[in-house]
């Protein structure tokens, strides 16, 4: 009898007022109207949706999107409006950064690849060592056979696919392949994702010059385009509605000191300790090392980071 007394939602109705009465452990609170006649429309949900606004032109290394094409212009506002209300995720690409963007610059611009091919990585892998589900890892999911063709150790001890110097300038010679075979940035790009035969054999098949002009695949489709989005937001984040203070970005990580290796390291966690490290920031700073030794029997050379104990 008293959960009934409890449970029981009663309305009452006054002079002009109406009194809405329910349980203190339901969902709702207590609501009281005071006129029915001045009551006001309320949102649910605090908050304003608006839609991106394509006031300007748009480029991609140095390559004006033709914007005035309607298809070109609604294929680039569906990625402005998905990935501009992406929250979290946005967000946390935002904080990532300037921690990743300080070592990719300065390697792009060296290969001599427009600094707009940073954030394909982002598009490619939302700046972490992912791994895909067809196989393909690190920040610029390099599949193993490709890898290893432009030059990366892949083996059951080691993926230079996680080694982001390495890699990032393995991605950098790929692209200035596919840029000398196709001849633009935009075409470079979509190769990268849909693979070089696939894109070449569209173009022929297709009678197409241009990347505008393809038909392909939702994904390849979609691709240059999330790429601008996402050039757009993260280089001017207050214009899509993300407040990030500069305290805000992860930092680099802390200084390191490089030492040179040319031996086989039987325990990583044993050597650690020796650096007065532990065994997680080694592989913090050192993804590319896969397993809790390093075997190296041919006496390879290799570098790694070791942060300054404190």
């Amino acid at each position: 009898m008293k959960y009934l007394l409890f449970s029981f939602v009663g309305l009452f109705l006054g002079a002009g007022s109406i009194f809405l009465l329910s349980s203190s452990e339901g969902p709702n609170p207590v609501t009281k109207i005071e006129n029915e006649d001045e009551k006001e429309t309320v949102s649910e949900l605090p908050q304003r949706i608006t839609s991106a606004r394509l006031l300007r032109t748009y480029s991609f290394a140095g390559e004006l999107l033709p914007t005035d094409d309607f298809d070109v212009r609604e294929r680039l506002d569906k990625e402005l409006t998905v990935n501009s209300y992406y929250h979290s995720s946005t967000l946390m690409l935002l904080k990532r950064s300037k921690r990743y963007f300080d070592i990719i610059d300065p390697i792009l611009r060296e290969e001599g690849v427009p600094a707009d091919f940073k954030y394909l990585a982002v598009a490619e892998s939302a700046l972490t060592n992912a791994t895909s589900p067809a196989g393909a890892k690190g920040f610029w999911q390099f599949m193993r056979a490709t890898g290893r063709a432009y030059g990366l150790e892949i083996n059951r001890d080691i993926d230079e696919r996680f080694h982001l110097e390495k890699s990032t300038r393995a991605a950098c010679r790929l692209l200035k392949d596919y840029k000398e075979r196709f001849g633009t940035w935009a075409l470079a790009a979509m190769a990268y994702n849909g693979g070089e035969t696939r894109i070449a054999r569209s173009l022929r098949e297709q009678r197409a010059e241009h990347f505008y002009e393809l038909n392909l695949n939702s994904e390849t489709m979609r691709y240059l385009f999330r790429i601008v989005a996402l050039k757009e937001i993260l280089s001017q984040p207050e214009r899509y509605g993300y407040v990030i203070e500069s305290e805000d970005y992860y930092p680099a990580l802390p200084v390191h000191k490089t030492l040179t290796v040319d031996t086989t390291i039987a325990n990583l966690g044993a050597f650690a300790e020796e650096q007065g490290i532990s065994y997680r920031k080694l592989k913090i700073y050192n993804p590319w090392l896969l397993d809790g030794h390093l075997p190296n029997a041919s006496r390879r050379t290799y570098e790694l980071k070791i942060p300054f104990s404190k």
